[in-house]
Order: structure tokens, then sequence, then C-alpha cells
């Protein structure tokens, strides 16, 4: 049996809890300032954190963005904790890439976490550059059923497959198998960069296919191709290296994409690091946040620390939402008045 792909898995696991430079910082909300309010006018205890999206209520705009999955007592116990804190917190989360549960079966059960998570917003995950290669309609059914999912991440990572030793590089037609998929599946599809943003003609392709929610992903995070650096196969590939801040920040593509916001959906991820740059996505558009890096540490540990971790978000984004004086999300949202 094939196990490249989960013994990949572990091995960017590894390399995050090694080289501290994979976290890249400058997605660029440092350089947004906001407005400050001495007479905000609220009853903190009254602020209202909570937004709709694809459907469910969550209590604050977060998502747990994909991180992992595979055959490993580490990974499974990630993974559950992750799911069992967003449960109890009421936020959403994404898995990794489920690829690795069509080589290696017995990877499946680190994706088995509804029970784990019975109310929960759930994403599946799986590389669009694979529609391309020997996954379609059966595996995303497979993959959406196996999470109990209520949506699917189709992750575009053109940098990192470039990188990779054994990266897939056909992503040629790729946006007309999305759009084939689209009309299949009966779950709600996102189109998700992993760390290098979408660009507008991205989101055109993906509107053209019927796509309506966007992670956008941008420079700022975590690097992939820093990563994938790490697993070259010879000594003086550097290449990873050269393209590890390769990209748009996070705010870029958010700014960006904002020709689309009465046409699509946003999802902003990519060195979101506090409730502040919650805050500052919110209002330059995004109508959720997606962090990862924050949440891994605490995921190893047990699922109160990740609890811990996201309740030190959910403190910072509603002092924020205080002190400019917005109660909801809805106040937040596209509110140009908010930044000096």
């Amino acid at each position: 049996m094939n196990d490249k792909i989960n013994t990949r898995k572990l091995d960017h696991l590894k390399v995050i809890a090694e080289d501290k430079d994979v976290e890249r910082s400058g997605s660029g909300f440092d350089a947004i300032r906001l407005t400050h309010r001495g007479l905000p006018e609220l009853d903190f205890a009254e602020i209202d954190s909570s937004v709709e999206f694809l459907g469910k209520t969550l209590s604050m705009p977060l998502i747990i963005s994909s991180m992992t999955g595979g055959d490993s007592d580490e990974i499974l116990r990630i993974n559950k904790n992750l799911a069992l804190a967003a449960e109890e917190t009421g936020i959403a989360m994404a898995v990794g890439s489920q690829r690795v549960m069509f080589s290696n079966p017995k990877a499946a059960r680190s994706f088995e976490l509804r029970a784990f998570a019975p109310n929960a917003l759930l994403l599946s995950n799986l590389g669009a550059v694979q529609l391309n290669y020997e996954l379609g309609l059966e595996h995303a059914q497979k993959a959406i059923e196996t999470l109990g999912a209520d949506g699917l991440y189709l992750h575009l990572n053109p940098l990192q497959e470039a990188i990779q030793p054994e990266g897939d590089l056909n992503f040629a037609n790729l946006s007309e198998k999305i759009a084939d998929l689209v009309q299949s599946l009966d779950k709600p599809i996102l189109l998700k960069e992993v760390g290098c943003g979408l660009s507008p003609k991205d989101i055109e392709l993906g509107l053209k296919a019927g796509i309506e929610t966007f992670d956008l992903a941008g420079r700022g995070g975590t690097s992939w191709s820093r990563i994938e650096y790490h697993r070259r196969a010879r000594d003086n590939d550097d290449m990873g290296l050269l393209f590890q801040d390769w990209g748009m920040t996070t705010v870029e593509a958010l700014v960006q994409a904002q020709a689309f916001k009465d046409r699509a959906r946003f999802v902003a991820s990519g060195g979101v690091r506090s409730g502040i740059d919650m805050a500052k996505a919110i209002i330059i558009g995004a109508q959720v946040c997606g962090v990862a890096a924050p949440f891994l540490v605490a995921a190893k540990q047990s699922a109160q620390a990740v609890v811990d971790q996201i309740e030190v978000f959910r403190r910072e984004f509603k002092t924020a939402m205080f002190l400019l004086g917005c109660q909801n999300c809805s106040a937040l949202r596209n509110n140009s008045s908010l930044v000096i």
C-alpha cells in the first residue's frame, strides 16, 4: 500500500515544530489602523459576535483552518481535539487534505470527527489539482461522508506542488473540472488557496465554475514553500526558500476581492494571529476568518488547550468590537469608516 502521502503529513508536522521561520508574518494587518471610540455607547456584555455561514450559526466568525490528517495516533489526537474544541466553542473546523485516506484507508479514522462535533460546521478538504489525476466525484462524496461534512474545500496549491519533490503540476483546464464537480455535488464547494492568495482572475474563474465562497489564504502565515524546502530531494535545491514569501498578502487579496463582494463570500486566512486581525479582516470584507498555526501546539496537548486558545481570540475580537463601537458583526463588515 502506498503510504507516501501519510509520511508526508508527518514530515509537515515535524518541520512546523522544528522551524520557527515557516511562520512568515507580514500578512498586511499591522498596516491597517482603526478608529478608537472613547465613548462606545455599548455594554460589553451585550456584544454579539455571532455570524451566519453556510447555513449554520457560528459563535464568532472563525474557522479552524485545514491542518492535517492521516494514519497516525498523533494526527488522530490533533484532529479529535480540534473537533471537540470547535463543538464546545461554537466555531467551524476544516480538516487537512483527505486524499491520504484513498491511498491508506486506515487514515480515514482521522477524519471521522462528526461524533466529536455533532453540531459544528465541518468542512472536508481535497486538492483541486487531483481532479486532473485520480480523484473525482466519488472521492469527493466519500470525503464528505467520512467527515459528515457541511461542505468541501478544494484547495489550490500550485507553489507547494512546484516545490514538492513528488508534486502534481497539471493544473490545465482545472476550472472545468471544478465546474463539473459543483454541478454534481450536493454540498457547497469552497475554493481555497494555501498561502499565496487568490487573484481577481482566480475569483472570476471560480464564479464561472459556480463557486460562491472563496478562502483567499494570502501570504503572511505558514509558508508551505519553506516547509517543502525541508523535504527537497537535492541539498542544493533552494527553490523553497526563494519562493517562501511568494504571493499576495491576505490584506492585498481581500482588498482586490472587494470587486466581487456582491457575488461571493470570502474567508480571510493566512497570518490571522489575533482577534484584532479578525476584526480588520471583517471590516475589509471577509465573512469569516481562518486560523490554523496558533491552534496546532494546543491541539497536541488537549481539547481544553484548544478551547483556551479560541477563547483568547474571542476576547480579543469582542474587545476590538467594543472599542470600535460595534455591537455586532454586521456593523463591522465592509465599514470603511472604521479605518483611519
